[in-house]
């Protein structure tokens, strides 16, 4: 039995439009999808989305499409940033986005705060970014006034709790075979296994976006990952069939795949697991 661990989902995550980082520099347009939808998957701006890809009303899309992301205007505040770090990031001046966003030296970021990279904030008035600039005790001042509004105004991200008022559906019917937590030898089952003739439908435990679908990562066959809007993720290991594509969005109990063997294992099964974020919970414990 395989084990999709910690590091091995960041990867798959990462390769298809890191999740926990930037927006992908391309979109696949899944089944349900709009342009408003996806701006605010992405948080871009719809306009800029439209003029990135030259689209005219009435801006039907297709499933399947593919469009250029915009280049981002956005960057929210993490832990170690600075205004220097930023800037190198994205190759804009620090000047320019201290301008943008009305910092004053010595340019206190905020975890969560969110900056607007190459344009100006809306937030902030053309007559407000035209002002001589004032002395340097007065920006002090302005400073430590900014930085107590600013903490008002922001909060750190909240963390996934474990908690979840809202069960999971189970992926499919069977026996499990494997169950959750360790399995000897210092090894560990990050979720279940669960023993279902081949051929049985796969059902999205809840809906959310797809994450990845594919085979790349030994060990697993043909491997899908959610990722659910409230930042849970599930994983569903070992398919014989897939039927569903990267970026495409599924609704609770669709048929996603079909279970199989593949990946290693000599009986149909699947191999599923649930997360909070990043860390893996018992399956058996969120679902019904």
């Amino acid at each position: 039995m395989r084990i999709l661990v910690t590091l091995l989902l960041t990867l798959a995550l990462n390769a298809c439009g890191s999740l926990w980082g930037e927006p992908p520099s391309e979109i696949e347009v899944g089944r349900g999808d709009t342009l408003y939808s996806i701006s605010k998957r992405y948080d871009y701006q719809l306009r800029d989305l439209i003029d990135t890809n030259n689209l005219k009303p009435p801006y039907t899309l297709k499933v399947g499409q593919v469009l250029i992301a915009p280049a981002t205007n956005h960057h929210t505040v993490k832990k170690g940033d600075t205004l220097y770090s930023i800037s190198r990031q994205y190759g804009v001046d620090v000047k320019t986005i201290a301008d943008n966003n009305g910092l004053d030296y010595p340019y206190t970021l905020v975890i969560g705060q969110k900056l607007a990279v190459r344009g100006k904030s809306n937030a902030i008035s053309a007559s407000n970014h035209n002002q001589p600039r004032p002395s340097v005790s007065t920006r002090r001042n302005t400073a430590s006034t900014k930085k107590t509004t600013t903490r008002q105004s922001y909060s750190k991200p909240t963390k996934i709790s474990k908690y979840r008022k809202t069960k999971f559906l189970w992926p499919v019917k069977g026996t499990i075979v494997s169950k959750y937590g360790a399995i000897g030898k210092g090894r560990a089952n990050d979720g279940i296994n669960i023993k279902a003739p081949r051929g049985t439908s796969v059902k999205a435990a809840d809906k959310g976006m797809v994450a990845y679908s594919g085979n790349e990562l030994k060990g697993f066959g043909n491997l899908i990952l959610i990722r659910h809007d409230d930042g849970w993720i599930t994983a569903y290991a070992h398919n014989e069939k897939l039927l569903v594509k990267k970026g495409q969005r599924v609704e609770r109990g669709e048929k996603i795949a079909t279970v199989g063997s593949t990946g290693g294992t000599n009986t149909p099964q699947l191999h599923f697991e649930i997360r909070a974020g990043k860390n893996p919970v018992n399956p058996v414990n969120y679902l019904q």
